[in-house]
């Protein structure tokens, strides 16, 4: 098998489970309709894109503006992606015409392209086809889609930060599973899309063989992480978990409420020392961290703490998230529980769910972050 040919197989692959993936996606009964839609969407202009490797040139000579427009929805692939992100992060979010302004790219490019490309001429488009790798259009387009990268991925990233900070302030539930896979796959598709900028850049060089060889290269990987897209969406349904996006982050409240909060008078001082030795025996005395999906406004109703005061207690003045004062409780449970003979028999995996963790890794990571043993060795000890 020719190198053209190994690249059509590849990319026929690619293109099949990623229709596979997005059709899944399409009818399977779920709450997150939204964040499921965005994903099959992202697989469809990523399948649209892939397909430009089998066209014939006999099919491309007689749907020319067709395929001039297939290079433009590129221009969406980034923005859907992004929208998918966020959709998953925050369970609030709803499509508004404000997110419109994403496809600004799309249309300027269509706009361009209907007076250069679209109204000439099939000799003309002809031409501009054999020999688009010289156009200005084109490279004007490329420089746009690069952009758009860097512009993008910087926001995803942004976005993975804000709910990532959120979450440890907020939740105590140690399940880090979706921001895991979030990341790996934002991680895992910029990489893809920083890699395709530099093959891209062997387009307009002499290094022809160099360029056949990327693109290999390139569907290689691309059949790769569509495969990998497949395992993670039947092996972990429960990545699609968000939170509200409503939520402050404790420095937000405390930059609005400056003069308020930070500039803390002596006469308040016994009142916050007060509402610490409240919160710490409340957690002693009543064990609400045995809850595995407490959230700081369940706590917040029942210590009858405002939830704003209450986040700002913890996270300023304590200075722990929310995340780690409340899994510091589970870890010391263990621990009473691991030294206590008369309960040998339990098995750690029993205790772990006894003191609120759902995830045996995410326990013996905060167990050995506390008292730097596994659980087992503690208990040998």
């Amino acid at each position: 098998m020719n190198i053209d040919g190994l690249l059509n197989v590849m990319s026929w692959i690619s293109v099949f489970v990623s229709l596979l993936l997005a059709f899944f996606l399409l009818t399977v009964t779920t709450k997150n309709k939204l964040a499921n839609r965005l994903f099959a969407l992202y697989l469809l202009f990523f399948a649209i894109d892939n397909i430009g490797i089998f066209i014939s040139d006999d099919f491309v000579k007689s749907h020319f503006n067709l395929e001039f427009f297939r290079w433009t929805t590129c221009a969406l692939t980034l923005p859907v992606f992004y929208l998918y992100i966020v959709s998953v992060c925050f369970t609030d979010f709803r499509l508004k015409t404000r997110h419109l302004l994403h496809a600004i790219p799309f249309i300027i490019t269509n706009v361009a392209f209907t007076t250069r490309l679209y109204l000439l001429s099939d000799v003309e488009k002809g031409q501009f086809y054999e020999h688009r790798n010289q156009m200005p259009e084109l490279y004007g387009f490329q420089l746009m889609l690069g952009v758009q990268i860097v512009i993008y991925s910087i926001a995803v990233f942004f976005v993975l930060k804000k709910y990532r900070e959120l979450y440890q302030e907020n939740y105590a539930n140690p399940k880090t599973s979706i921001f895991k896979w979030l990341f790996q796959l934002a991680a895992v598709v910029f990489a893809l899309y920083y890699l395709s900028m530099a093959k891209n850049s062997l387009r307009y060089t002499d290094f022809n063989l160099l360029w056949v060889w990327a693109n290999v290269v390139m569907q290689f990987l691309a059949l790769v992480v569509t495969c990998w897209f497949v395992l993670n969406a039947l092996n972990h349904p429960e990545l699609f978990r968000g939170i509200n996006s409503k939520l402050q982050l404790t420095r937000d409240i405390l930059h609005k409420h400056n003069e308020n909060v930070v500039e803390i008078k002596d006469n308040n001082s016994d009142a916050i020392d007060g509402q610490i030795a409240l919160l710490k025996k409340y957690m002693i005395e009543k064990e609400p961290f045995l809850d595995p999906s407490l959230t700081i406004q369940e706590l917040s109703n029942q210590i009858d703490i405002p939830v704003r005061d209450l986040s700002i207690l913890i996270n300023h003045h304590i200075d722990q998230h929310f995340f780690d004062f409340v899994n510091e409780y589970r870890i010391q449970k263990a621990m009473s529980i691991l030294k206590n003979p008369l309960k040998n028999d339990l098995t750690i995996l029993e205790i772990l769910y006894e003191v609120g963790f759902n995830s045996k890794s995410s326990f013996n990571t905060y167990f050995k972050k506390y008292t730097n043993l596994t659980p087992t060795a503690y208990r040998n000890t």
